[in-house]
C-alpha cells in the first residue's frame, strides 16, 4: 500500500510532544512491513523557530520525508503553501492519506468534498477536538469554517480513546467511522536504560534524595502549577523533605509564571528545571525518579504515560480525559481529582513513603504496556482501519 501522512511537525520537532513522535513510530513500523509510506511536513522545529533540514528530501528508516518551509508562523499556526499544492500534485499518487488534524493550512484542502479528492483520508486529531485553552474561541471559528468538514469528510477518524470516539460522535462523526486505535510505543527503545544514579549525577541531585518527575510541555493545560501547590504541602505540610522536584520539557508560554509560583510557594530552591530532555537524557530522568506525575487539565493520550510505563515507573496523574484508562487506579498508579492538591500531595507521599507499593505498580505497568501498547500492535489495527477506508 502507498500511504501518505501530512502532519504540521516532524522529528526532530519533539518539542511539540507526542504527535510528532507518535507518527514517526507509526511510519517506520508501516514501512517495516513493507508498504510504501511517505511524510509531508513543515520545518518547525519548536514554539519559536523553524529549523533548515540537510535536505528537503530525506529518506528515514525507508521512510520518505519532505519537509516544507513555513512561508508565516502565527501561535501555532504554521503557513506552508508549496505543501499544499505538493498534495494536489500528487495526492492521486496514493492509496490511503492519512491527515493528522491540527488546524493548520493543509487541513483546507481536505475540508472538499471527498469526492474531489483522488485518494480516501483517514483523520487523527490526538486529542485536538475540544475548544479549550487561551485559543478555544479561535479553534471553534476555524472548525465552523474548515475543521468539521474535515473531520466529516473522512473515510475513517482515529480515537484514542473512548473520550476522544465520544467527541467525534458530538461533530456528527458516525459511529461505524470511528475506529479506536491508542498511541503505540517502540518498546525497543527501552531494552536498554541508562545506569540508575545517571541523571542524578549530571545534574548534581545528592543520592539520597528522591526524585518526583513532571516531564512534557511547560503549558497550563498541564496542571503543573497543581504540581507544585502539591510540592510545596509535601514539604511544608506533611514535612517530607528529602524529595527533589523536575520539571522537564520545552516553555510552552507557561514557564515563567510557574518559576513564580514556586518562589511564592518557598520551594524554588527545590525544585529543578532542566528544559527539554531528549534521548539518553529523558531515559535517565525516568530510571531515577520514583514517579512520574501528569497533573493535567486535560489529556487525551499522552506518550509520556508509556514512556514512564516503560521503565517501570509508578503514575500519579489527575482524574481527566484519556488518563481515567490508561491509568488503572490502584494497579499501576494512583488517579486524583483534577486541581486536588491535598489529594495530589498524598497521592505522592503514599509512592515515596518506602514500601513496596510504588515498585508492584511500575512492575504492573510494564506489562500493562507489553500487553496493550506496543507498536507492533498498534499499526497492524491501523493497517485494517486503512483497508477499510480504501474499500469504502
Amino acid at each position: 500500500m502507498r500511504i501518505l501522512h501530512v502532519i504540521s511537525t516532524f522529528p526532530p520537532a519533539y518539542a511539540f510532544g507526542g504527535p510528532p513522535k507518535v507518527a514517526f513510530d507509526v511510519c517506520k513500523e508501516l514501512a517495516k512491513r513493507g508498504h510504501y509510506v511517505e511524510v509531508y511536513t513543515t520545518n518547525a522545529y519548536d514554539q519559536r523557530k523553524n529549523f533548515k533540514p540537510l535536505k528537503k528530501e530525506l529518506i528515514v528508516f525507508n521512510v520518505k520525508v519532505t519537509y516544507f518551509s513555513n512561508f508565516l508562523r502565527i501561535n501555532n499556526l504554521y503557513v506552508a503553501p508549496e505543501m499544499i499544492i505538493k498534495l494536489w500534485e500528487t495526492i492521486k499518487h496514493f492509496d490511503i492519506v492519512h491527515a493528522h488534524f491540527g488546524r493548520q493550512p493543509y487541513d483546507t484542502f481536505f475540508s472538499l468534498k471527498k469526492n474531489a479528492l483522488y485518494a480516501p483520508y483517514v483523520l487523527q486529531a490526538h486529542g485536538a477536538l475540544p475548544h479549550i485553552g487561551r485559543m478555544g474561541r479561535a479553534k471553534l471559528f476555524y472548525d465552523k469554517l474548515f475543521g468539521w468538514s474535515t473531520i466529516k469528510n473522512a473515510s475513517k477518524v482515529i480515537a484514542l480513546s473512548n473520550v476522544e470516539a465520544e467527541q467525534y460522535k458530538r461533530m456528527g462523526v458516525p459511529e461505524e467511522k470511528i475506529a479506536i486505535i491508542p498511541n503505540g510505543i517502540d518498546l525497543s527503545e527501552y531494552a536498554e536504560l541508562p545506569p540508575k544514579g545517571s541523571f542524578k549525577k549530571k545534574f548534581n541531585i545528592p543520592e539520597d534524595r528522591k526524585i518526583i518527575l513532571y516531564l512534557g510541555r511547560i503549558h497550563k493545560i498541564k496542571g503543573i502549577d497543581f504540581l507544585i501547590k502539591a510540592y510545596s504541602h509535601l514539604k511544608n505540610k506533611i514535612n517530607f523533605k528529602d524529595v527533589v522536584l523536575v520539571i522537564a520539557g520545552p516553555d510552552d508560554g507557561y514557564l515563567s509564571e510557574i518559576k513564580h509560583l514556586a518562589q511564592a510557594s518557598s520551594v524554588s530552591n527545590s525544585i529543578l528545571f532542566v528544559g527539554p530532555l531528549y534521548g539518553e537524557d529523558k531515559l535517565a530522568a525516568y530510571v531515577d525518579s520514583e514517579v512520574y506525575v501528569l497533573p493535567s487539565r486535560y489529556e487525551a493520550f499522552p506518550m509520556t504515560i508509556l514512556e514512564a510505563y516503560a521503565c517501570g515507573k509508578p503514575i500519579v496523574a489527575s482524574k481527566v480525559g484519556g488518563l481515567k484508562d490508561l491509568v488503572k487506579d490502584g494497579e499501576t498508579g494512583l488517579l486524583f481529582d483534577p486541581g486536588n492538591v491535598k489529594q495530589l500531595a498524598k497521592s505522592i507521599f503514599n509512592l515515596l513513603n518506602g514500601n513496596d507499593v510504588a515498585k508492584e505498580m511500575g512492575l504492573k505497568g510494564k506489562n500493562f504496556v507489553r500487553e496493550n501498547f506496543t507498536i507492533e500492535k498498534v499499526v497492524k489495527r491501523l493497517e485494517k482501519v486503512y483497508e477499510e477506508a480504501v474499500l469504502r
